[in-house]
């Protein structure tokens, strides 16, 4: 099982709207997935219409029980949930104790590593570049960076860098590393969304994803119905965008990707 860390340290981006609707459309492709809300604010938990109740990350994070113990089921097939609660903010100060704090949460999720039910498991992070977000880092065998096509999008990019540099030097994770950005909040009708994605992929290249995902009322209404944007509006822009991106994804996975310099073709939306 792989683990990925969806993270930005600003809100708004479009990183909780990934990480679930990237994974229910890797569930659909038959893929076993396994969601960690990482957010004191539980938003991909409510995405998914999961009342946390008392199976959450909290008393794992801090060595109460399992993390397979915490695993629950979604209405999504193949594609399972450990819900976050607003416990998490607390848990920011707890951790923060521990001997080795940084390694916390990947001690936490080491019985996923040889659990046969999940082929990759995400972490959702909070939009903050606290104690639960630098725990993902190091626990993540790679990151994937959701970043919206707006003007402070490389200044952003350039925080996350940073911080991976910190986690590399510490020793708890050297080999981390940025495998994927994706460009969300996309108008073709703007002359900055367009500045904005040709500036990232002249400075990471072919870590941009080519497929871009626009920026549709429905992606944000579909959450307050409790369902993905599969379910939602399965023929719709966001829809197509994400199911467009599980196949880059699984395509990069594979070593199959085939690197170009145009937009994919929900760009032209």
């Amino acid at each position: 099982m792989k683990i990925i860390a969806l993270a930005n340290q600003k809100g708004g981006v479009g990183k909780t709207t990934t990480a679930v609707n990237l994974a229910a459309c890797l569930a659909a492709k038959g893929l076993r997935m396994l969601l960690v809300d990482l957010d004191p604010q539980a938003n991909a938990t409510s995405s998914l219409a999961i009342e946390p109740e008392d199976a959450t990350l909290y008393p794992a994070l801090l060595g109460h029980t399992s993390i397979l113990d915490v695993c629950v089921g979604t209405g999504v097939e193949n594609l399972s949930l450990v819900p976050g609660d607003l416990n998490l903010a607390g848990a920011e100060v707890e951790v923060a104790r521990f001997e080795n704090h940084l390694v916390t949460l990947r001690k936490v999720l080491e019985p996923l590593k040889s659990d046969p039910r999940f082929d990759y498991c995400f972490l959702d992070c909070p939009p903050s570049l606290g104690i639960l977000m630098t725990n993902a880092l190091a626990a993540a065998d790679e990151i994937l960076v959701p970043l919206q096509c707006e003007y402070f999008a490389l200044e952003g990019l350039s925080k996350i860098s940073r911080v991976l540099e910190q986690i590399r030097d510490s020793g708890a994770n050297p080999e981390i590393q940025i495998a994927g950005i994706v460009m969300t909040m996309y108008d073709s009708r703007t002359n900055l969304s367009q500045q904005v994605v040709e500036e990232v992929r002249k400075h990471f290249a072919s870590v941009v994803y080519q497929t871009l995902i626009p920026r549709t009322v429905r992606l944000g209404e579909a959450p307050s119905f409790g369902k993905t944007i599969l379910e939602y509006e399965p023929n719709g822009m966001g829809a197509t965008a994400y199911r467009a991106l599980a196949e880059e994804f699984t395509q990069r996975e594979s070593g199959q990707i085939r690197f170009v310099n145009e937009p994919a073709e929900i760009a032209q939306y």
